[in-house]
């Protein structure tokens, strides 16, 4: 499996809970969309004192790097990208695959 490492951050301004809305409820449609799509989470940065450099981080799971280049070429990712521009002020991402270490 290969996957979307994606680190974002929410608008400058954009309060949380109005972040979290768009990313955890209206988003997820656009993603479902994608054709080849296998998982997709989402990891919010905690609510802290501390200001972390990102606002969260995505996974999105392929078969292969060919199925990703299906996938960000189809209309729905342009779909997608136009959603992402209403409450993301940055994504930067990177295609991996995963190593499980046992512990």
């Amino acid at each position: 499996m290969i996957k979307v490492v994606a680190v974002v951050k929410a608008k400058d301004g954009m309060a949380r809970e109005e972040f979290l809305s768009a990313w955890h409820d209206e988003h997820p449609a656009y993603v479902r969309r994608l054709p080849g799509i296998r998982r997709y989470t989402q990891s919010p940065a905690l609510d802290h004192h501390k200001q972390w450099p990102y606002s969260g981080m995505a996974e999105l799971w392929f078969e292969s790097v060919a199925d990703v280049k299906t996938a960000f070429d189809d209309a729905a990712a342009a779909e997608l990208f136009a959603h992402e521009e209403e409450f993301l002020g940055s994504v930067e991402w990177f295609l991996a695959d995963e190593h499980e270490i046992t512990l």
